[in-house]
């Protein structure tokens, strides 16, 4: 079951909302392939993070969450973008 935005309140949450929405977009099964995130930067401020979605036969499917909108877009193998998903609570990059 893909969980709800509204209830994305951690980072952990995010990183399970982003490979859940991005295998259930492409049928993928949940926790088969390998995702990879990136922070990125602003200056030198955190202003998001990018996700990959490391798929079948080199499939490659992207989101980026980016702290000022606090929104999350998604992207297919092909670059196009598939979904916009706002959140409705900040959330705080620790780059620990």
């Amino acid at each position: 079951m893909q969980q709800d935005p509204n209830q994305v309140n951690t980072i952990n949450k995010l990183r399970l909302f982003v490979t859940q929405t991005l295998c259930h977009h492409n049928d993928f099964e949940e926790g088969i392939f390998q995702v990879t995130e990136r922070i990125l930067t602003r200056g030198q401020h955190p202003c998001g993070i990018f996700f990959c979605l490391h798929g079948p036969r080199s499939v490659k499917l992207t989101a980026v969450w980016e702290t000022e909108n606090n929104s999350i877009l998604f992207y297919g193998s092909t670059g196009e973008r598939f979904q916009k998903t706002s959140l409705p609570k900040t959330l705080q990059i620790d780059r620990s």
